[in-house]
């Protein structure tokens, strides 16, 4: 998509990021993915042999460039956590592909990044309890679905009621939202509810599904958040973690309003309230 080349444009343009922090990340290891991911599944993704119907519900054709950068964006958001335990927060510009499954894509998400950065955490022994804080206008299915007998990850997951996915899985902690649900519903709804969060689980890493869909002029949500509503969003989510001293990775998720300034404001809002806060 057009934002993931203009975003980092407008952030050094603006002056937010300097250049060299940025950095491109590499593929990982099959078998990193096939932690999160069943093998056969990822077998028959990387050799470009799904059927007809499993393409369909990724939703557009798949071609080996698109299976690659796949990996190359779960890779960034494990370099990203990494970096993160280190400078307290980082962004993977790509990244929240939380409609995959442990058996399938969906939804245009091949891979699960967030799940699989969390998996690698755990494994190596930088992390004993993960929250993951998916704030995307749909609901982390493929994130609930993944984690569902995991009890060092809690996922949450704060969504349209009446959007995508349709047949909801059942996250840690889920919160469904009206229609048109505007800044000051949401924003106290948030506010009460992360302390709560945060005590229940109590976790030592927090990744963050920082999508933009939720504003009100998005073509694919139906909530009503203005940018600067969603802006706030971010600070609320942030500063938690921030006082709270815990390492944060963000992934972008989804942002599809018409006009692509919108959709990179939005997005921009997120490392600008970072830059203010860490």
């Amino acid at each position: 998509m057009e934002k993931y080349d203009l975003l980092p444009k407008q952030l050094v343009h603006e002056g937010t990021c300097d250049p060299e922090d940025f950095f491109s990340p590499h593929a990982i290891d099959d078998q990193i993915v096939k932690v999160i991911h069943q093998k056969e599944y990822v077998d028959r993704l990387k050799h470009m042999k799904l059927d007809m119907s499993e393409v369909r519900k990724i939703g557009f054709p798949i071609s080996q460039q698109l299976v690659e950068r796949e990996f190359i964006i779960a890779g960034g958001t494990i370099e990203g956590a990494l970096k993160s335990l280190e400078s307290g927060i980082s962004f993977n510009i790509a990244g929240g592909t939380h409609h995959a499954h442990s058996s399938h894509g969906e939804a245009f998400c091949m891979l699960n990044d967030q799940a699989i950065a969390a998996r690698y955490l755990l494994d190596h022994q930088h992390a004993k309890k993960v929250l993951i804080i998916d704030l995307d206008v749909h609901q982390g299915n493929g994130t609930a679905e993944i984690f569902k007998k995991e009890e060092r990850v809690f996922t949450f997951s704060m969504h349209g009621k009446k959007n995508y996915p349709f047949r909801k899985e059942n996250s840690d902690w889920d919160i469904a939202l009206e229609d048109q649900t505007g800044d000051e519903v949401y924003l106290n709804l948030l506010n009460d509810t992360l302390p709560r969060l945060f005590g229940r689980v109590d976790p030592d890493f927090v990744f963050y599904l920082s999508g933009v869909d939720v504003v009100d002029t998005d073509r694919l949500g139906r909530l009503g958040l203005s940018i600067e509503g969603c802006k706030k969003r971010d600070e609320q989510v942030l500063k938690f973690c921030q006082k709270s001293s815990l390492p944060v990775q963000c992934s972008m998720g989804g942002g599809y309003s018409k006009d692509i300034k919108l959709i990179i404001e939005a997005h921009a809002n997120t490392y600008r309230v970072a830059q203010q806060i860490f």
